[in-house]
């Protein structure tokens, strides 16, 4: 699988997941993403990941993000309890718990290694409450998205021959019957 490739098709992907105009939805202050270059590359969920791949993956969401605006967090694989690398100003801008560990390929993916190492001064923390979220190779990102989320179909539903799912959250909405929502 050719990097600048799934470089192109990452960005694509995640341009696409912030143009979503449904009404009542959160904007995207903050986004999550998994991914699994094993998938990406034809191979099974951890057992053939690519460094490479990773490193396209993470410098296309980056360079959205920063262009965009808004803060990203990357997941770990369970290796690392899915924790997630982010910038040190996002998290305790945030005030998230920030937990002691260094991603590499094999402990925790090379998404997340390659996103902590572009990064001007990452941490990895525990969780987060994403207003969206992208997922590369089924990863499971979900417990990462505020409470409720809503499924997003891409026409880009592939990162090289990875499946990508992806999501975007809104507020809960409570009350019953008497209720109005804005």
């Amino acid at each position: 699988m050719n990097p600048e490739e799934i470089y192109l098709q990452t960005k694509e992907a995640v341009e696409e997941l912030l143009v979503d105009t449904r009404p009542g939805l959160n904007p995207v202050r903050l986004m999550v993403m998994g991914g699994s270059s094993s998938e990406v590359g034809g191979g099974v969920i951890g057992h053939a990941s690519s460094f490479e791949l990773g490193e396209a993956m993470a410098k296309a969401a980056l360079e959205v993000a920063a262009a965009r605006g808004f803060d990203i967090a990357f997941q770990c694989c369970e290796h690392l309890n899915r924790a997630l690398v982010m910038e040190r100003a996002a998290a305790e801008k945030r005030g998230y718990e920030i937990v002691t560990v260094v991603p590499q390929p094999k402990a925790g993916g090379s998404l997340a290694t390659a996103a902590w190492q572009a990064m001007k001064d990452p941490v990895a923390v525990l969780a987060v409450r994403a207003d969206a979220g992208l997922d590369i190779g089924l990863t499971l990102i979900g417990m990462h998205l505020r409470r409720v989320a809503i499924p997003v179909r891409l026409k880009r539903d592939r990162v090289g021959c990875a499946l990508v799912s992806a999501a975007r959250t809104r507020p809960m909405l409570v009350g019953g019957e008497r209720a109005r929502y804005a």
